[in-house]
């Protein structure tokens, strides 16, 4: 077992003495070195008591008792930047944590992808639309997505609109969640609005009902948000991808009470899937912060290497420092999640399993536009929770790319949404996301397999079922 002692030879820039990939190439570094000094100086994001908080809820999911849900756009944009967009995502998110939470009787962890979600990897460094080559979108904070010289010159000046954009986000995050937006009464209405407009409402009544039956219960009881008032607020965290390490740096302090370091740009953090190298900045970067640490995993982790990585992001072993964002496409679960799983557990290594059924199912439909059919990313989710309950461990979370608003990006669904609809209202920077129908409906779908998991675990347990 590791111990702790390697994070004493880290400091916040000490990931630019490592290789890294991924990352734009400035014009002007004089630039560069303003905007990161004038984002050192302005106030944090969020706070390092709110992480550490996300850090002991996230050690309830590692042990079972909590589950995640962990979902937003895939890029934030300047131009779609709207207080509505981020009431209707957060909406979305409330209304699938009450169905999981009634199903699997167990606390709903909410980390949303927003408020600092604008740095994209991409696969390759340039993108070319005939005869013209140019260098490839990398998300708003750092060049422009319309297709000319001007606009993908990276800029780093836009770190700042960035910073701006998020802050205004947290403000109205922190409003929605404290406000009486989120009470749970509201949230439930609703989330029967849904079940009574969509096409397969039958599947979705019972629990619906059952619900109602819970909160109505409650109420004969004397327990509402007048007498309760935890009923009308809840806690949200913020995450996203830690790839622009400049300015990720920039947003990290010591914590006045503890001495350690966060990353105050967001609560959460991940590692993405091409960024994972042991040697590399990204993993040198996160091993340092104590943040919560989320990393992809894809079909080319290999065990060994895993094992690597948590010992270099967790070496101390904590419950809820380290989220494993499993990304293989549905038709490849099977093959690699269990031996993953396996040698964790065989080295009694704590980490929290998460499912990100989004990234391995993208198709290109005949019309051209990138998608994601939705029964391939239920099938996804569905093969990761019987996995884990076969291997007698727990399916901890879910990471969506989803919108609260009424795209059409993702194939099926209620909706039945086809090739042909993809171009009514396909607004992406980048990867199709799910709607708020889509994410609802796969919400009640995923909490099928939870009620399964929970019967599995507790059969003793379930005499009564309100």
């Amino acid at each position: 077992m590791p111990d702790g002692s390697a994070s004493k030879n880290w400091s916040p820039s000490s990931w630019r003495e490592k290789p890294i990939l991924q990352v734009p190439t400035y014009p002007d570094a004089a630039v560069v070195s303003d905007v990161e000094a004038t984002l050192a100086k302005s106030p944090p994001l969020v706070f390092a008591g709110e992480a550490r908080n996300l850090k002991k809820d996230l050690a309830e999911v590692c042990e079972g008792r909590a589950f995640l849900l962990q979902g937003g756009d895939c890029a934030e944009s300047f131009a779609e930047f709207h207080p509505d967009n981020i009431r209707d995502t957060f909406r979305v998110l409330l209304q699938m944590a009450v169905v999981l939470t009634y199903a699997a009787a167990v606390p709903v962890v909410k980390v949303g992808r927003i408020a600092g979600q604008f740095a994209k990897p991409r696969s390759s460094d340039n993108e070319t639309i005939g005869d013209v080559t140019l260098p490839s979108y990398r998300g708003d904070i750092i060049n422009g997505i319309e297709f000319t010289e001007e606009a993908r010159i990276p800029d780093p000046r836009r770190q700042l609109q960035a910073y701006s954009q998020s802050a205004a986000s947290l403000n109205l995050i922190r409003a929605f969640a404290t406000g009486g937006y989120a009470d749970l009464d509201y949230v439930h209405r609703w989330t029967l609005g849904f079940v009574g407009e969509g096409e397969g409402k039958k599947r979705y009544e019972d629990v619906a009902q059952r619900i109602t039956e819970a909160l109505d219960f409650m109420r004969a009881c004397g327990i509402d948000a007048d007498t309760v008032p935890q009923l009308q607020t809840t806690s949200f965290y913020t995450s996203h991808e830690a790839l622009l390490l400049g300015y990720e740096q920039a947003m990290t302090r010591v914590d006045s009470t503890s001495g350690d370091w966060y990353d105050t740009s967001a609560h959460m953090l991940w590692i993405g899937d091409r960024t994972r190298q042991a040697d590399h900045a990204h993993v040198e970067f996160c091993r340092g912060v104590k943040n919560p640490i989320g990393m992809k995993c894809g079909p080319s982790m290999e065990p060994d290497d895993l094992l690597r990585l948590i010992d270099a992001l967790n070496p101390d072993n904590e419950a809820g420092r380290l989220t494993l964002i499993c990304r293989f496409g549905a038709e490849n679960v099977e093959q690699h999640l269990p031996t993953l799983i396996q040698a964790v557990e065989k080295e009694g290594r704590k980490v929290v399993w998460s499912c990100d059924p989004m990234h391995g199912n993208t198709i290109k439909a005949s019309t051209g536009y990138k998608t994601r059919p939705v029964d391939r990313v239920l099938a996804e989710v569905q093969q990761f929770m019987s996995v884990h309950r076969d291997l007698g461990t727990h399916a901890g979370g879910v990471h969506f790319e989803m919108t609260g608003q009424n795209v059409t990006e993702c194939l099926g669904g209620a909706q039945a949404i086809g090739e042909e609809d993809l171009s009514d209202r396909y607004h992406t920077h980048c990867d199709p996301r799910l709607n708020a129908s889509q994410s609802l409906e796969l919400a009640f779908l995923i909490s099928e397999g939870l009620k399964k998991e929970r019967d599995s675990r507790a059969p003793e347990n379930n005499v009564v079922s309100i």
